[in-house]
């Protein structure tokens, strides 16, 4: 298993025979339910690595802003307490099915302490009905920045260049320790829910393909992208303060650009890590586990943080600073100049992240400190099973039966968007009608099959580059099998989506599932629906068919073709009988999808792990650049020391630090910053392959309002020799900071 320290691993259970949560309502108990909430480092390796999002195979990480958290939050009945959800808002970009498996793998055994560990008494099963694949959903924040390679199917494993085992493991660990700290800390407390309309915080990323959908369709919202910001509110029966709450707002987790190699969180974790602060101002980021905020994705498909819009960087050409063209996003024919500008561009990416991120924060504020947040009360139901989505046949509406293709990727997908665009000629808005570049014709053909004549009918108008549904060598390629999961708490429905919906068509879905509970007398006028994802496993995009028959990069990411749209509102409205009261039936569920960790590649350079690490003629942790010591620092200014280093890889120094800002309070000194904080980063370089010898900067931007006084830098390294790994410290001169 992955756990290499002997723990032991005990879940308390509320009875010792349960039964599974998806066969019987919860007993309304009042708004009183049991909540836990708890937090865990998800941070894999900080250099070396692809970043995960863009699918740049140069974006490789070179050090850490802020780490990575997977954040549960769990509720259950008073009454029946095996009826519960578990609610996993990871700072990842999107759930996967391996780790999945295997979260809920950890939290169905009890791991004892003793020797030999493999030893068949070591393990034994947890009676079953706590948690399963029913009732636990790993969620994404579907940020851009945060480290990649620990995907179970082959296509994203592609720029992370195969499979990364200490990211996987760094995700599942972090996230068995929060839903372990959520699951200790249950006690009794009520939930109350509402939203609030959030602006300047999203743009729609893709504006020509949503007025592809019916006139009189957009005429009933305002905006072309959803602004409500919606919260799910954690309070102490005991106390009556807050625990914590789940939000959920639609915004790319994109703030931060293709062009940084600094593992961070984006906008969701920074808003996170702002909400947290507030509540705890003086507690380290991550250890705070008594409040947990969690800012959850929702129809994220066409959105875009970039609120300033889409202009060309095109230096020495005429059309350099206009608006790119509005049909393909195109800066003279060409899709690589074509991008998006948050509201802080002038000054940095990570400016524009704060932005969006206090923006959320604040929302998220202002419903917490208000009163107009509607009681919780009703049933706790969880409905999971998995569904083979590729040639999935139903019904519509009006009486034609249709069904789903084996997943494709259109011609725009290798376009990209303009928060990331690709490369080469490819262009939004490229379907069956434009003649296609011979010479990529030649490549689809050797990189997947062919597409025969039944699958390109399937797919049109979409124009095939990756027939990924036919590609199984060396493995499967993209899920043919996918995670279909709902959440009931009260009056309030969570679709645990696997994939990135769009505007109009998370707006669909919502609609179409909750006309149904209505109509079924499951809930009242008072059903409240969202949206989760992208959660469990990663099924890309979801557009309306108005919007899949304009190709750009959401419909020709649409890997299931025309009517994925309208077969997920099929599965999701049929899952609404199991939530009818008094029901203890159960879905049916499909063939379970491949796990394929065990045999997934890693071309990671010629071994899997560090080789070793020297200090040439310095010792590990000595100043090679030191602080300036003449003069007095201000706020605003920024700090930085350079090391003697080794490898990051060799300690993750989860749930710890690689550095700290220290302040001498009388003769001691006492941490006051960590790499958590957005103030800090690391910076790592390797100097000589051959030596293995490499350097560390860490810098430290000093915030207003900081105490003035005598502060240093400290880091905290590891290096690998033929003898094991050594911990090591290396410290700055003190300098000093006025007010």
């Amino acid at each position: 298993m992955l756990w290499k320290n002997k723990l032991i691993l005990w879940l308390t259970l509320f009875s010792a025979h349960t039964t599974n949560i998806s066969t019987h309502d919860a007993v309304a108990a009042g708004s009183s339910y049991l909540l836990g909430v708890g937090i865990g480092d998800v941070t894999g390796p900080i250099v070396e690595t692809n970043l995960m999002g863009f699918a740049n195979p140069s974006q490789i990480d070179t050090g850490l802003h802020m780490r990575q958290r997977s954040r549960a939050f769990i509720i259950a009945d008073t009454v029946n307490p095996s009826n519960r959800v578990v609610f996993i808002n990871s700072d990842i970009c999107m759930g996967d099915t391996a780790a999945r498996t295997e979260i809920v793998l950890q939290l169905t055994l009890i791991y004892v302490y003793c020797v030999p560990e493999t030893a068949f008494h070591c393990r034994e099963k947890l009676y079953p009905g706590v948690y399963d694949n029913s009732n636990i959903a790993l969620v994404g924040t579907h940020q851009h920045s945060g480290v990649a390679g620990y995907h179970n199917y082959l296509l994203p494993q592609i720029t992370s260049k195969g499979f990364i085992r200490k990211s996987y493991e760094a995700i599942v660990n972090g996230s068995v320790k929060a839903v372990i700290q959520a699951h200790n800390s249950l006690k009794l407390g009520t939930l109350s829910l509402g939203n609030t309309t959030l602006l300047d915080s999203n743009v729609n990323r893709s504006p020509y393909a949503y007025l592809a959908n019916p006139v009189s369709e957009r005429a009933r919202y305002r905006y072309d992208q959803d602004k409500d910001f919606t919260l799910l509110k954690f309070t102490d029966s005991a106390t009556g303060s807050s625990r914590g709450f789940l939000s959920f707002f639609a915004v790319h987790g994109t703030s931060i650009y293709p062009n940084n190699t600094f593992v961070s969180t984006d906008n969701k974790g920074m808003a996170a890590y702002l909400y947290e602060s507030y509540v705890n101002p003086n507690a380290f980021p991550g250890l705070n586990n008594s409040f947990v905020a969690g800012f959850a994705q929702s129809n994220v498909g066409d959105t875009s943080p970039n609120t300033l819009g889409v202009y060309c960087e095109s230096p020495g050409q005429p059309w350099d600073g206009q608006p790119c063209e509005f049909t393909k996003s195109t800066c003279g024919n060409s899709t690589q100049d074509c991008h998006g500008r948050g509201p802080g561009f002038r000054i940095s990416d990570f400016e524009s992240n704060k932005i969006i991120g206090t923006n959320q924060f604040k929302a998220a504020k202002t419903l917490m400190g208000g009163s107009t947040l509607a009681p919780v009360s009703g049933a706790v139901k969880a409905l999971h099973t998995y569904v083979r989505i590729s040639n999935y046949s139903f019904t519509l509406a009006n009486g034609t039966k249709v069904h789903t293709c084996p997943a494709a990727m259109g011609y725009s997908f290798a376009a990209g968007t303009t928060d990331g665009p690709g490369a080469f000629d490819f262009t939004q808005g490229n379907n069956a009608t434009q003649k296609q570049n011979p010479f990529w014709e030649l490549v689809k053909g050797a990189v997947t099959p062919a597409p025969n004549p039944e699958q390109i009918e399937c797919q049109h108008p979409k124009p095939i580059l990756l027939n990924t549904g036919y590609a199984h060598t060396p493995y499967e390629w993209t899920p043919s099998i996918i995670d279909i999961q709902l959440f009931q708490v009260g009056q309030l429905v969570m679709l645990i989506v696997p994939s990135e919906f769009t505007t109009m068509a998370g707006r669909r879905i919502r609609e179409a599932v909750r006309a149904k509970l209505i109509s079924s007398g499951t809930l009242d006028n008072s059903a409240y629906v969202v949206i989760a994802g992208p959660s469990n496993v990663y099924s890309h995009y979801v557009t309306t068919l108005e919007e899949y028959g304009i190709q750009r990069y959401e419909g020709a990411s649409t890997i299931y073709g025309q009517f994925t749209l309208e077969a997920y509102i099929d599965i999701y409205t049929h899952l609404v009988q199991y939530l009818k009261p008094g029901s203890t039936a159960t879905p049916s569920s499909g063939p379970t999808p491949p796990d394929q960790i065990n045999e997934s590649i890693s071309l990671q350079g010629s071994f899997p792990d560090v080789i070793y690490d020297t200090p040439g003629i310095r010792r590990f942790g000595d100043v090679l650049t030191d602080v300036s010591t003449s003069i007095s620092y201000t706020a605003g200014q920024t700090v930085f020391a350079v090391f003697q280093g080794a490898n990051p890889r060799n300690n993750l120094r989860l749930e710890e630090t690689f550095l700290t800002v220290d302040m001498l309070v009388g003769s001691t000194w006492v941490p006051v910053r960590t790499d958590s904080h957005p103030s800090t980063t690391l910076s790592w370089k390797r100097t000589s392959t051959i030596l293995a010898t490499s350097t560390t900067n860490i810098t430290w931007t000093i915030e207003n309002g900081t105490p003035a006084g005598t502060y240093r830098l400290t880091y905290y390294g590891d290096s690998k020799s033929v003898v094991g790994i050594k911990a090591f410290v290396g410290y700055s001169s003190s300098f000093t900071i006025s007010a």
